[in-house]
This record gives structure tokens, C-alpha cells and sequence, in this order.
């Protein structure tokens, strides 16, 4: 039986230094000479699901809630539950292992459609405020919250998970055709600040640490 080969819409100009395969992706786990950040983390192979449905207060996703205000998440056990708007949420594993999607109509697998980045460290929102005029660290907001709008002119759904100053972090998706000309303008924000890539053990470090 022939495995399904997929490919991340990311690639950095470094490559990593350690990789794992896993369910069909080439995930890069580290990087050499991480440092300490600001770093710029490809999550493309997190699985990430879109549930649309005119009753999105009746369904549980992975066993989640869907908060009830547009912008408001909810992170709990590794899932990121970003309600959208009325009718609309999106669901983020970031640290679950991915539960077999439910084959009720309101959920689509946007994981292949879509790029996937995070932007962690004491400048995050320093890179991602040279690349957008959103509002990363609305005092009236409580982390985790979702902004919808342009980063480097391209349609986002950004989540600012936290705004801890040794902790700072944003996670974005967007359409993979805008891959190669996103990365470019982090890159390229984020020059000055030393940014770097990072793999997925940083993440996952990072997650942890900001979810206690």
C-alpha cells in the first residue's frame, strides 16, 4: 500500500536538523542554532479543521466548546477553538494527536488548504505589527483571542496566544498559494529582530509553558 506523500507550502531558507515522519509529512522537530528567538515555526502539518453550521452552539468539537463571541478561543488539552463569527469556528490541534474527523457536514479538513505559522518570542508582535495595522496586544482582549485581516496584505486568521513578555506568540493561517511571499515578508520583518527558524520541539515547549 502506497503511503500518501504530503508537503509543507513553508520552506525556509535553513534546513532542519532533525526531522520525523509522520502520517504522510516531513515535520522538522529542530533546527541548529535556534537561540533563544524570536523564532518563526512551520506548523503546516498540524491537522486544522473549519465546522460551519447555523447551530455552532450545539456542537462539541473534539470533544471542545465553541466559545460563544466572535474573536473569543478557547485552548484546552493541546486544541485551539477560534470562533469566528455566527455561524463559524475553527478548530487547531496544536499538541493532540488529531481525532478522526467527524463526518457530519459542518466539518471540512483545511490542513492541505491552508499554511500554518507562529511567530514566538519577546519581539513576536514587534515583527508582526511591521506587517499589519490589527491589534495584537488589545489591552481589552484576554489571551487566547482571534483577529481576522491582513498580514503583508494577505486574508488572516491570527490567534495571539499570549502576550507574556519572555512568552509572546501568534499563530496565522492563510491560503498555501500565499506560502513563499509570506514567509518572505516575516523574514524579512523580522531581520532586524534576529529572527529565526525554530521546529516543532520549541513549539511544543513553548505551548506548554504559556498554557499553565
Amino acid at each position: 500500500m502506497l503511503e500518501i506523500k504530503r508537503k509543507s507550502p513553508v520552506e525556509f531558507d535553513q534546513k532542519p536538523a532533525r526531522t520525523q515522519s509522520r502520517n504522510g509529512w516531513t515535520v522538522a522537530l529542530e533546527y541548529d542554532n535556534e537561540g533563544n528567538g524570536p523564532h518563526l515555526m512551520d506548523l503546516s502539518h498540524l491537522p486544522r479543521w473549519d465546522v460551519q453550521d447555523s447551530a455552532l452552539d450545539s456542537i462539541e468539537p473534539a470533544g471542545g466548546t465553541i466559545p460563544q463571541t466572535p474573536g473569543e478561543c478557547i485552548l484546552s488539552d493541546g486544541i485551539l477553538i477560534n470562533r469566528m463569527n455566527r455561524t463559524q469556528a475553527a478548530v487547531w490541534h496544536l499538541l493532540a494527536d488529531m481525532d478522526e474527523m467527524p463526518a457530519e457536514s459542518p466539518f471540512t479538513d483545511v490542513t492541505e488548504a491552508t499554511l500554518f505559522l507562529a511567530i514566538v518570542g519577546t519581539e513576536a508582535f514587534s515583527i508582526a505589527e511591521k506587517l499589519s495595522a490589527l491589534d495584537f496586544r488589545d489591552p481589552q482582549k484576554t489571551p487566547p483571542f482571534l483577529s481576522q485581516g491582513p498580514l503583508s496584505h494577505v486574508p488572516c486568521q491570527l490567534v495571539t496566544l499570549s502576550r507574556d513578555a519572555d512568552n509572546s506568540g501568534l499563530l496565522f493561517t492563510c491560503s498555501r498559494g500565499y506560502a513563499r511571499d509570506m514567509v518572505r515578508a516575516v523574514t524579512a520583518a523580522g531581520a532586524e529582530f534576529g529572527l529565526r527558524p525554530a521546529g516543532e520541539d520549541r513549539f511544543r515547549e513553548w505551548v506548554a509553558a504559556v498554557s499553565l
